[in-house]
Formats: structure tokens, C-alpha cells, sequence
């Protein structure tokens, strides 16, 4: 097949698909749970906090987390000097995916030993998952400037500002890390999957290849150097290292589901179909290579099909706004112009639940052209 310069909005989607793996390596930080009794108090009150802290550990281990965040917060009321019982219930929020609070707990665990890096880390980590880039790349900083050597901090460090599109300084970061660690092939990695991002895919393809060399059996690098060679508008190549990818890692539906991405953006339809499909058939739930397979059919106006992949999506995601907006497209292209109206307002009435104004609009629009 003939390559093509994709478009636009095609090379938007191959940089989403490569940045979606940069997104997932924020190591979550690791419990303080060997908090002891700390600082001048009764012999009650030492014996007390110790129960308390034994029992909270015997609740993490059972996965009562909340019964274990109780406790800590009981025993820091008992000892509210100590550190790492703050750093121990955010650690537990964190878990939970309760951020918000996370964030407040390692910010006391700091105001009490402001010099220790993994505190700083842990505030990153949640401030990270939060959305606020600019803090978490604070913290990290914070982390990598009171412990030089703070691997995961730069890691982090890299994420983020490559959120925030700072590429070069997530390059420094990454290299940072190649040199703290020279093994480490996740930095090389994702030092490849931002110079493809800049536009650079002779220079990924280097590091990426000095990355499998580190990990011969990680199929994520493969894909990155798959992604590499089509912005060299190699397909030939591109496909081999899909191939070996695909091979490495046979019942990894997220990265079929990577490979369909990078092979609809590149305009190979086909080979992007049978991804989305394999993507299914290793996890049925996986909503977006059914929602690939719709926009795949629709992009070849074969409605009927598309009608059939988006239903199946929405079995599976009733509350899918964007499902429905193209359902609506694929029954207009039938000429179903009842089904379609339906499908546009159910689309809208879940963008307005969700708050989403631009789909709000593009579901009007859309009601709109089939209802003067």
C-alpha cells in the first residue's frame, strides 16, 4: 500500500497514541506503615499508639483501607508530630484514588520533615493525578534536589512536563535517569516516544532500539518503534515491529489497541481493523477499538456496519455521549432520520450531564440540520 501524509487530525491521534504510554509510568509512592511512637509521652499513650498502628497495618493487609485510615488518624491525634502516620494515610488515600486528601496528608507529613524526598515524591505523585501538572513538577523537583539519585522522581519529573508539552525538559529528566541508571529502559523509552512527538524519529528510532536491546521481550517498545518509522512514512517497518510487538506480548489487548490507533492514523484500515479486533477478542470490554471499528466503517461510509459496532459499544457503555453522536452519524447515513434524531438527543442529554459544551453543540448542530 501507497503511503499517504496523513492529516492533521490523523497525526493528532498517532501523537495520542504514543503519549498514552508516557502517561502510565508514574510509580504510585510506598507506604510508611512501620510508623513507631515518636517524641516525649506517657507510657499509656506510647502503648496505645503502638496498638493503633499494629492494627491499622493487620486493616491494610486485609484491604480495609478505611478502617485503617481511621486508625491512623486516630494515632495521629495521639502523636501529631509524627511524619510518616501522615505520610501512612496518604499513602492509603492514595489507593483509594482520593487525591484531593492524599495531597493534604503528605503536605502535613512535609510541614513535619520537610527535608525528605519521598514525601515530596508521594505529593507529586497525587498532585500528578490530579491534573495540577505544575505543582507535581514542583514537588518532583523538590524529590530530585534533596535526593540526587531519586529515580522515580525524575520519572515522574518527565511525565509531567511532557503534559505540559515541555518536551525538551522531559528529555532532560528521562536522561537523567539513563544516567543515574543506564539499564533502565523505560527512560529510554519514553525519551523516544517525545522526540517522535518533536518530530525526530530518526533520533527515537537510536534510543527506542537501545531501549529493546535493555528489554528484548517489552512489547511497548516495539509500538514506539513501529510509531517511529511512520512518521518516516515506512510502513514496511512499521508493520514488522508491530508484528514483533504482537508476538511478544499475544494476549495484551492494550496494545493491539495501541497498534489499531497507530495504523488508523497512518491510514491502513485494514491492518487497524484486524487490531481492534484482536484488541476485542483479548478483552470485549475494551470500548475504545469498538468505538475504532465504528469510526473505521464510517470512514469508508459503510454505515450499516458502523451502526452494528457503535450498538455494540453502547451494550457496553450506555453512557457513552461520544457512542451515540456517531451512532447518530452511521443512522443518518442510512437514512434513518428518526433513529438518527433519537441518537442525537440521547447524545446531548449526556453531554449536558457530563458538562461537556462542545458536545453539546455538536449534538444541536447535528439535531439541527435534521429538524428545521
Amino acid at each position: 500500500m501507497k503511503l499517504k501524509q496523513p492529516p492533521a487530525q490523523a497525526q493528532a491521534l498517532l501523537l495520542a497514541a504514543t503519549f498514552l504510554l508516557t502517561g502510565a509510568t508514574i510509580i504510585a509512592p510506598t507506604e510508611y506503615a512501620n510508623a513507631q511512637p515518636q517524641g516525649q509521652r506517657g507510657k499509656q499513650t506510647n502503648s496505645e499508639l503502638t496498638q493503633l498502628l499494629k492494627e491499622a497495618r493487620k486493616l491494610v493487609d486485609a484491604g480495609n483501607l478505611d478502617g485503617a485510615i481511621a486508625l491512623y488518624q486516630q494515632a495521629a491525634s495521639l502523636d501529631s508530630k509524627n511524619p510518616k502516620i501522615f505520610s501512612g494515610i496518604g499513602y492509603l488515600l492514595a489507593r483509594q484514588g482520593k487525591f484531593a486528601p492524599a495531597v493534604e496528608a503528605y503536605q502535613q507529613a512535609i510541614a513535619l520533615d520537610p527535608k525528605n524526598a519521598d514525601f515530596q515524591y508521594a505529593l507529586g505523585y497525587s498532585l500528578a493525578n490530579l491534573g495540577d501538572n505544575a505543582g507535581a513538577a514542583a514537588a518532583y523537583t523538590q524529590a530530585t534536589q534533596l535526593n540526587r539519585r531519586h529515580v522515580d522522581a525524575y520519572l515522574g519529573l518527565g511525565v509531567v512536563l511532557a503534559r505540559e508539552k515541555n518536551y525538551d525538559g522531559a528529555i532532560a529528566a528521562y536522561r537523567q535517569v539513563s544516567k543515574l541508571e543506564p539499564k533502565n529502559f523505560k527512560a529510554q523509552e519514553l525519551t523516544g516516544t517525545l522526540l517522535i512527538q518533536q518530530g525526530r524519529p530518526r533520533e527515537a528510532l537510536r534510543v527506542l532500539e537501545q531501549a529493546a536491546r535493555l528489554a528484548p521481550r517489552q512489547g511497548s517498545i516495539q509500538i514506539n518503534i513501529g510509531a517511529a518509522w511512520l512518521s518516516l512514512r515506512n510502513q514496511g517497518e512499521a508493520l514488522k515491529a508491530f508484528e514483533r510487538a504482537s508476538k511478544l506480548e499475544p494476549r495484551n489487548a492494550e496494545l493491539q489497541l495501541q497498534i489499531g490507533k497507530l495504523l488508523q492514523a497512518d491510514g491502513d484500515l485494514i491492518d487497524a481493523l484486524y487490531a481492534y479486533r484482536a484488541a476485542i477478542s483479548l478483552k470485549p470490554g475494551l470500548t475504545e477499538a469498538q468505538a475504532g471499528i465504528g469510526s473505521i466503517y464510517l470512514q469508508n461510509r459503510d454505515y450499516l456496519s458502523a451502526i452494528v459496532a457503535y450498538r455494540r459499544l453502547l451494550e457496553v457503555a450506555p453512557q457513552d455521549a461520544r457512542g451515540y453522536y456517531y451512532l447518530g452519524v452511521a443512522l443518518q447515513g442510512r437514512n434513518r432520520i428518526q433513529e438518527a434524531i433519537d441518537a442525537f438527543q440521547q447524545s446531548r442529554a449526556l453531554y449536558t450531564q457530563q458538562g461537556n459544551q462542545v458536545g453539546v453543540k455538536q449534538a444541536e448542530a447535528a439535531l439541527k440540520a435534521l429538524t428545521p
